[in-house]
């Protein structure tokens, strides 16, 4: 069974949160460069993450461009109360969230179950995309809020009360929430998968 990530931190994540409220005091002083600092040690994690909630490939840039620009157009709005990571991926599921909503009609992402990592070999290839064609459909089942529990608890190794503060709920809240995921995922991967979850 996959356990989410432990809330304590390494050393090392002490030295990376301290770096970042630096580079954000920098941002604040309208440093470019600290900016695109943050940009590409963010860009990738969080576009993973919002593909995951939104479904919709076309809408990941636009979320990701919304979030990312409230850190330089409005950088005293992040007063250090949490770590820098934790107020980006709030940003970013309150704006997928709203992208959602203004959404009609849902559009599948059909490549999304085909995109593979360069490098493996055939069979690890073959292995993987059965394992992540099952695993995608199963989580496509789910609902954003849920998919957004799972998508931050096993990509992202966020704890619960770091994912409550994303989601702006409480930490039982996204307990319950992964409760109701795991239950959903276990049905859906019923025979060898499920003890994944």
């Amino acid at each position: 069974m996959i356990e989410p990530a432990d809330h304590v931190e390494a050393k090392g994540g002490d030295a990376r949160n301290r770096e970042e409220l630096r580079l954000a005091a920098r941002i604040g002083r309208r440093d470019l460069k600290a900016f695109e600092t943050i940009y590409r040690r963010y860009q990738p994690r969080l576009a993973r993450f919002l593909l995951h909630i939104l479904r919709r490939p076309h809408l990941v840039e636009e979320v990701l461009d919304d979030t990312l620009m409230v850190l330089w157009n409005r950088p005293d709005s992040f007063a250090g109360r949490s770590k820098l990571s934790t107020w980006l991926f709030s940003i970013a599921y309150r704006k997928a969230m709203m992208a959602l909503r203004k959404q009609e009609d849902p559009i599948e992402d059909q490549a999304g179950e085909e995109r593979i990592s360069p490098g493996s070999s055939p069979e690890q290839h073959a292995g993987a995309n059965r394992v992540k064609t099952v695993l995608l459909e199963a989580l496509s089942r789910l609902s954003a809020d849920h998919r957004a529990v799972v998508d931050l608890t096993y990509f992202h190794e966020m704890g619960y009360r770091e994912i409550a503060q994303i989601m702006d709920c409480p930490v039982d809240t996204v307990k319950t929430r992964m409760f109701h995921a795991r239950r959903h995922l276990r049905q859906e991967l019923a025979g060898e998968f499920s003890d994944w979850v």
